[in-house]
């Protein structure tokens, strides 16, 4: 399976061809955008990865919010005629469209479905506000040059354990959230953890490695075959932002094909 990185400025997004009918993924590379990719590895999808470096703002150009998002935010999918944006709205799509095909992420049974549904919900409305604070105050605003604020990180890591022991029980009951298989549940969460793990700051690898369930679960997750080819691609493009620099394409194996240095502004932006 051969996966392109390309970047283009948002001016340059044109209407989809018809007649091409390979699947594009807009995306900014931060936490919000790897769960697409992840799911698109799991079920061996052929797509186009397209940077869209927000920021330089080109989430906010006038060809971006009339033809892929008009909120100006990325992960967007595109499949055919469907212009998808939204993290789990895609994953969902993916699963659903192309059950057949590769990791099957979504169970038949309507109980064990509703289960997988609930562990999202979970994950929306417990874990990610308190792990998308960490990562912003500790990978996004460093990245952008801003100042880290550290006043709410003690607290959001007093509540993100509190969260945890309560996976780190349910994760005695069944090896992944929702059961005995690995589900969108468990996909949307590894993408902030390992950001979670990539940070110095004291205390934050230790939520995930003093419960041991939960760092099981964890590197169980991270030996998934699709995941090394989702995370390396993130990093290595994570990377190349930092020195102001972007891969115009890379081949499957992640290796460079061709760098383009970018003079840009840097400017807030968000995935």
């Amino acid at each position: 399976m051969r996966v392109e990185v390309n970047h283009q400025s948002s001016e340059q997004i044109k209407k989809p061809n018809m007649e091409d009918q390979k699947m594009k993924l807009h995306c900014g590379l931060f936490f919000a955008g790897i769960p697409p990719i992840l799911c698109l590895h799991e079920k061996e999808l052929d797509f186009e990865l397209v940077f869209v470096d927000w920021v330089a703002g080109e989430t906010r150009t006038k060809s971006f919010l009339s033809n892929l998002n008009p909120f100006g935010q990325v992960p967007v999918l595109e499949d055919g005629d469907l212009k998808l944006f939204e993290s789990k709205a895609i994953t969902r799509y993916l699963a659903e469209q192309y059950k057949d095909v590769g990791t099957d992420l979504l169970p038949n049974d309507p109980k064990k479905r509703a289960i997988v549904s609930m562990w999202m919900e979970i994950y929306t409305n417990q874990f990610l506000p308190l792990a998308s604070t960490l990562i912003n105050e500790l990978v996004i605003k460093p990245y952008q040059g801003l100042a880290t604020n550290f006043t709410p990180l003690q607290e959001n890591k007093e509540k993100l354990s509190q969260i945890l022991n309560i996976y780190e029980a349910r994760l005695a009951e069944s090896p992944y959230l929702a059961g005995e298989s690995f589900t969108l549940a468990d996909l949307h969460h590894l993408s902030p953890i390992h950001y979670m793990l990539k940070m110095e700051e004291k205390g934050v690898k230790d939520l995930i490695y003093s419960r041991p369930r939960v760092a099981a679960w964890v590197e169980k997750m991270k030996s998934r075959p699709a995941w090394p080819k989702t995370v390396v691609k993130a990093d290595h493009i994570f990377e190349l932002m930092k020195q102001r620099r972007l891969p115009r394409q890379l081949d499957s194996s992640c290796h460079e094909v061709t760098i383009e240095a970018q003079k840009t502004e840097m400017v807030t932006g968000n995935n």
